[in-house]
């Protein structure tokens, strides 16, 4: 199949849907596809290159000049390209591909990474609609989405060629008991509730907590470890191009999401023995197999996220435990299990579309 991914960009910031394109594009083409990407470009190009993956310049910023650009510049890169399949993982990607399908035959994918965002509606427009879990497919049927055209597709990163085997990572000294979050910095990310969850329990371990990524509410958050007796034990570690060396210094891996369709960075800190504690909303269940895998606690709830990650330093058998629980099971987080299976929901379309030529 000739295939064509559409992103907003390729950059590496940790972006785990730019993470989840790239993976899939290089995985495919790895597998004897013709594969490219069409985006406003990024430091994933030279790894693209290696894996023989096309990147074609396409910015879909979203100033009414810019699109109209965008638009001329997909038909170009559709012309030449040729897709069987165009798999979009993010909104503009999907409407212009949606809007200019008229003039190149290609089967249109989208795969909604983050359904709380009101606009992931827009996704629908696609012939098929991956999920990257059942609990964003349920959320979707409800919101109007045809059932027939969901495939869920749960996401997988390990074994990724944008980060070295876990084997081969040198883990980061870290102040041990070390609690861990690899997020952006958000206030959706319960990145708050995190830190004032640790203030409660401060007094009674030696814990230290480490905070890694960036983003818009970072000053705010640092402002709030600044005020407490604690704050020479919490730790603003920036963004990190590979963050599993600081999960393989972790105690307990935390997750404290308002939301979050799958959570991709808690499959890492399971390969890398980590006790887990996440929010119990969407679809981080199912990533940690139904609680079989990690401590699950309400989201929003900083005291219940307190007496988790006490209990847990608390009792070192039963950090133990979950150290042991979090690695079993992890096959079916390997990138190339995702990649057959997004394969798989392609060819069927590709079937669909032959069958009705034919008739």
């Amino acid at each position: 199949m000739r295939i064509l991914h559409i992103a907003n960009h390729i950059e590496e910031i940790g972006n785990g849907i730019v993470n989840v394109a790239v993976d899939l594009a290089c995985m495919q083409a790895s597998l004897g596809h013709q594969v490219a990407v069409a985006s406003a470009g990024g430091k994933y190009e030279t790894l693209l290159t290696q894996y023989g993956v096309k990147h074609f310049h396409l910015d879909q910023s979203r100033k009414p000049i810019n699109l109209m650009n965008a638009a001329r510049c997909f038909r170009v890169i559709t012309t030449q390209f040729q897709p069987d399949i165009v798999h979009g993982h993010m909104m503009t990607g999907i409407l212009l591909a949606w809007l200019l399908r008229s003039e190149s035959k290609y089967g249109l994918v989208s795969t909604v990474h983050n359904e709380f965002q009101t606009s992931s509606i827009l996704m629908g427009l696609a012939d098929r609609v991956i999920t990257v879990s059942h609990a964003v497919a349920d959320s979707m049927i409800r919101r109007g989405i045809s059932k027939h055209k969901i495939r869920v597709v749960g996401n997988a990163t390990l074994n990724s060629p944008r980060n070295p085997k876990i084997k081969d990572c040198l883990p980061v000294p870290l102040k041990r008991p070390a609690i861990t979050t690899v997020a952006g910095m958000y206030k959706r990310k319960g990145i708050g509730e995190l830190i004032d969850a640790f203030i409660q329990i401060a007094s009674h371990t030696d814990a230290h907590l480490y905070l890694v990524g960036n983003g818009p509410d970072r000053e705010e958050f640092e402002a709030r470890a600044k005020k407490s007796k604690y704050r020479d034990r919490i730790h603003f570690e920036g963004f990190q191009t590979h963050p599993q060396r600081y999960m393989l210094s972790t105690d307990i891996f935390v997750l404290a999401s308002h939301h979050e369709s799958f959570g991709l960075v808690l499959t890492e800190a399971r390969e890398a023995g980590c006790a887990i504690v996440a929010s119990d909303v969407d679809g981080i269940p199912e990533t940690l197999d139904n609680r079989q895998a990690g401590v699950l606690v309400p989201p929003s709830n900083s005291n219940a996220l307190a007496a988790a990650l006490y209990e847990l330093l608390s009792q070192p058998s039963t950090l133990d435990k979950w150290k042991y629980q979090a690695q079993q099971n992890l096959e079916r987080f390997h990138v190339t299990r995702a990649s057959v299976a997004t394969l798989d929901v392609y060819g069927e379309l590709v079937q669909d579309y032959s069958q009705l030529k034919a008739s």
